[in-house]
């Protein structure tokens, strides 16, 4: 069983999950705090099945920097938090938790399927993630939740800033030419331009990171690659 740094309910109203986002968020980190050896790095995702009763969440350890897997688990758990934009860490993250806890090899690098720090309480998903854990994070985000940005180059590799209230909580990354771009932002315990540095060198020929694309399918499929 996984250590976990913070303790909170999960069975909780959106007012109470507002607080707790609230007061955990003062303990994310948005600076390097790696470490020294990035090994083998990580995605998460969630997918449901039933109706939405059952929510299956995969991971996907993966070697790095050659992108190999090394192992993935799937476990399929009640749902027990309704679909509320802006508190889906509340929804997914006891059964990621329990996810990465069956898992033999625990990543150096978390990539997670949602929001980090770009978020209106600047707590995502990846940030409740790595705060939990104290392990490092990063927010992949395949749409925009919140803030603004420049007309972004087409070129795989460009990035703008994106920005809320004046300020820079994430970024518009291009990840493959001529095709949507990501919403990438720190999770914990990672700086924006390292997260964006890993998540390029984590996908070398797909929109998606490897990690995100096998944990996703996983998640969404449950078979093999």
């Amino acid at each position: 069983m996984l250590q976990l740094h913070h303790q909170h309910p999960w069975d909780l109203s959106t007012t109470e999950a507002k607080v707790v986002q609230e007061k955990l968020s003062q303990y994310v980190i948005c600076q390097d705090q790696l470490p020294a050896e990035i090994n083998l790095v990580a995605g998460v995702d969630a997918g449901f099945e039933n109706k939405f009763e059952t929510i299956r969440v995969a991971v996907a350890v993966l070697s790095f920097p050659e992108l190999e897997v090394v192992e993935t688990k799937v476990i399929r758990r009640p749902t027990t938090f309704p679909y509320v934009p802006g508190f889906l860490s509340f929804r997914e993250l006891p059964a990621i938790v329990d996810a990465l806890g069956e898992i033999k090899n625990f990543p150096d690098l978390i990539l997670c399927d949602g929001q980090g720090y770009a978020h209106p309480r600047r707590f995502g998903l990846a940030c409740h993630l790595g705060v939990l854990l104290d392990c490092p994070t990063i927010g992949v985000a395949k749409s925009r939740y919140i803030g603004k940005h420049d007309e972004l180059s087409p070129e795989k590799g460009e990035w703008v800033d994106l920005i809320d209230k004046d300020e820079r909580i994430g970024a518009v990354l291009r990840t493959r030419k001529n095709v949507r771009p990501l919403y990438i932002s720190c999770g914990h315990r990672i700086s924006l331009k390292t997260a964006i540095a890993y998540v390029l060198a984590c996908t070398p020929k797909y929109r998606l990171p490897e990690t995100t694309r096998i944990a996703d399918h996983l998640a969404s499929h449950a078979t093999n690659i």
